[in-house]
């Protein structure tokens, strides 16, 4: 018997369900896998509370890894006893689960060298942080870059490539210990949000100029300083809504920051189309192979303990990638 955590309605973690379920065989163009590991990330959170909006009751989870156990009609890029990992949002929606049936499109081989709990951590956050050091914007050696969550598990991928760029990198954290986790995998500066004011110490480290390029997984409580810590034609990149929604604004207010350039792009839409997916993930899996890039996981939770890990995420207790060993 296979086990999945659901919710039948929106809330906080308490109405997260750990239940028994059959699985079948797949049908046309479906794969059955059974999971090994499982990733934890804060879009779990939004589809919880209802932020994504997902028909009820649904499973949760939009990331894992583990082993092809059967192929329906139609599979080609996939065969039995294959190891892969995947992550999507509503095509792999309910990847808290032992096993399950789910789209084989969306699945990528993994090299020998990626073991399931690493790709299980980095699938998501790794082809982010690749669309973003390698699509989002032209990079030049020498550029900076305000990274903000830090010591979080995009933020440190995002700053150990920043440094292979050769980039200098400003970090956030809320503690010191924080800043010690940022600091130990690429950033060259650290800044602590809960005591210091952001834009003012970005201006301090750069001689009064900004950074090239700020990325934001925070949202309203950031938007602000963020924006005023871009120097004159500089990039804001929304790519997290931690602290929640950013409020409607006027688009003159890019114009008086200096020119600024805003976009709020979405992993989706960057992984749509296979050649450039297998590209991404190709250069992730290089880099994380050969030891260029570190994936650190911090936290390890039993899927039936869904609840405590959700609290501890959006407590802001965790660092670096979480996620539940089957």
């Amino acid at each position: 018997m296979a086990h999945i955590v659901r919710f039948h309605e929106t809330g906080g973690p308490e109405v997260l369900r750990y239940e028994a379920r059959e699985v079948g065989d797949p049908g046309p163009g479906e794969v059955r896998v059974r999971h090994v590991a499982v990733g934890l990330n804060f879009a779990d959170i939004y589809f919880r509370t209802g932020l994504y909006p997902a028909p009820l009751p649904s499973g949760i989870g939009t990331e894992a890894a583990g082993i092809v156990e059967a192929v329906g009609e139609g599979v080609t890029h996939v065969a039995v006893g294959d190891r892969v990992t995947y992550t999507g949002a509503y095509n792999t929606l309910g990847a808290y689960s032992t096993e399950r049936l789910i789209p084989a499109a969306p699945l990528i081989k993994l090299p020998e060298t990626i073991t399931y709990e690493t790709a299980a951590a980095m699938t998501m956050r790794g082809l982010t942080s690749a669309y973003l050091m390698r699509r989002i914007h032209d990079f030049m050696e020498g550029d900076t870059i305000l990274l903000h969550a830090a010591a979080g598990g995009v933020g440190l991928i995002v700053s150990q490539w920043a440094k292979l760029l050769g980039l200098t990198v400003i970090g956030t954290v809320s503690s010191e210990a924080k800043a010690e986790v940022a600091r130990a995998h690429g950033c060259d500066h650290t800044i602590d949000y809960s005591r210091e004011d952001v834009a003012k110490r970005v201006r301090d480290l750069t001689n009064g100029v900004g950074v090239n390029v700020v990325f934001d997984s925070v949202g309203k409580d950031t938007f602000d300083a963020s924006l005023n810590s871009l120097k004159r034609r500089g990039l804001m990149v929304c790519v997290g809504t931690a602290s929640g929604p950013i409020a409607p604004f006027n688009p003159q207010i890019l114009a008086m920051k200096g020119s600024v350039y805003l976009t709020r792009p979405a992993l989706a839409d960057y992984i749509a189309d296979p050649s450039e997916k297998a590209a991404l993930a190709e250069e992730l899996f290089d880099h994380v192979g050969a030891g260029r890039i570190r994936i650190e996981i911090n936290q390890r939770y039993a899927l039936q303990d869904a609840m405590q890990a959700h609290r501890e995420l959006e407590s802001r207790k965790t660092t670096g990638s979480s996620i539940f060993v089957i």
